[in-house]
């Protein structure tokens, strides 16, 4: 067993770039330091742990049965370290370089990210952030693997380990080609679920926000497709006669750019709004934080107010309060 009183933990930060790595050389890189350097820390690990922990192989090394076993725990710790050091570090965006690893659902990315992208090069011009598509199927797991370090979308109340903030309340618009015969007229269900439906899911699953509600009200919808990506949308559209039912700030969004009508949707979807979920270790964390006020800023400035109007003229919002 390795003597922890006289153990250089310096060297876990080497056993994890190569444990992540499995290459010294990158793994050099990814610490900038020289590949001796690595080499060298290897070598001491090894005496230390009395074990050759990574073998070499072509392309790179293969960790022993003692180095998988590791592998988790020094991650864990390091991760940890990282975190609580952050939580008590003063952050000044002006000046700060840190990488913001979020997962978004494509309708999050598609709407927060380009007003958020012109308030960071404004305001944190050295900072990154790095998106992963999240949705109600593997978020938690991601936030759960420390993955990313917070999430948005449609999203699952979490447990007690995180909090959730609401964000955008969500309407639903309906898009079609132009000229099709939904285009004009009543917008009743009868006719909407008459025409066959198009459903962006990512994950794969065949059933979407309407789905219920259209069951309940006893007219389910049949669909013609499912895609993963909203970038095959417009095309589906303008060359068949399905019609699409989105979050309404994208459907928006996709008929200003494409071109393509836009109607209400004639069934009332419960339970419709963004929400943001997060570890509660990064309650006291100032750069996190900073994130999060930015985040919900432009979630309330998404849909101008001339937006609303539109958007409840169409009845796809409810009256304002007087």
């Amino acid at each position: 067993m390795a003597d922890l009183s006289s153990f250089d933990l310096n060297l876990l930060r080497v056993f994890d770039a190569v444990a992540r790595e499995r290459h010294v050389t990158r793994a050099a890189q990814l610490l900038n330091l020289s590949q001796p350097a690595v080499s060298n820390a290897l070598s001491r690990l090894r005496v230390a742990l009395k074990d050759e922990l990574f073998l070499r192989r072509p392309g790179g090394v293969e960790p022993t049965e003692l180095a998988l076993s590791l592998t988790g725990p020094v991650a864990e710790v390091l991760d940890r370290l990282r975190d609580t050091l952050a939580v008590h570090a003063p952050f000044d965006p002006a000046t700060a370089e840190r990488v913001f690893p979020v997962g978004l659902s494509e309708y999050a990315e598609a709407v927060l990210m380009p007003p958020l992208m012109e308030q960071l090069a404004r305001e944190a011009p050295g900072c990154l952030v790095s998106v992963r598509h999240a949705d109600r199927v593997n978020a938690l797991q991601m936030l759960e693997a420390d993955a990313v370090q917070l999430v948005v979308g449609m999203l699952p109340e979490p447990p007690a380990l995180y909090t959730r903030l609401r964000l955008l309340p969500e309407a639903f618009l309906t898009l079609m080609r132009p000229g099709h015969p939904l285009a004009e007229g009543e917008m009743t269900l009868e006719r909407f679920t008459a025409w066959p439906h198009l459903l962006h899911s990512p994950n794969g699953s065949r059933d979407g926000a309407l789905d219920q509600p259209l069951r309940e009200a006893g007219h389910p919808r049949r669909l013609a497709a499912v895609v993963a990506h909203l970038s095959a949308v417009p095309g589906i559209l303008k060359r068949t006669d399905m019609v699409m039912t989105l979050s309404a700030r994208l459907a928006q969004q996709l008929a200003e750019a494409h071109g393509l009508a836009l109607r209400p949707c004639p069934v009332a979807v419960p339970h419709t709004r963004l929400s943001m979920i997060f570890p509660r270790r990064f309650e006291a964390d100032q750069g996190h934080a900073w994130l999060r006020r930015l985040m919900l800023s432009v979630a309330r400035e998404a849909t101008p107010q001339a937006q609303c109007e539109s958007l409840r003229a169409m009845g796809a919002l409810p009256p304002a309060a007087d």
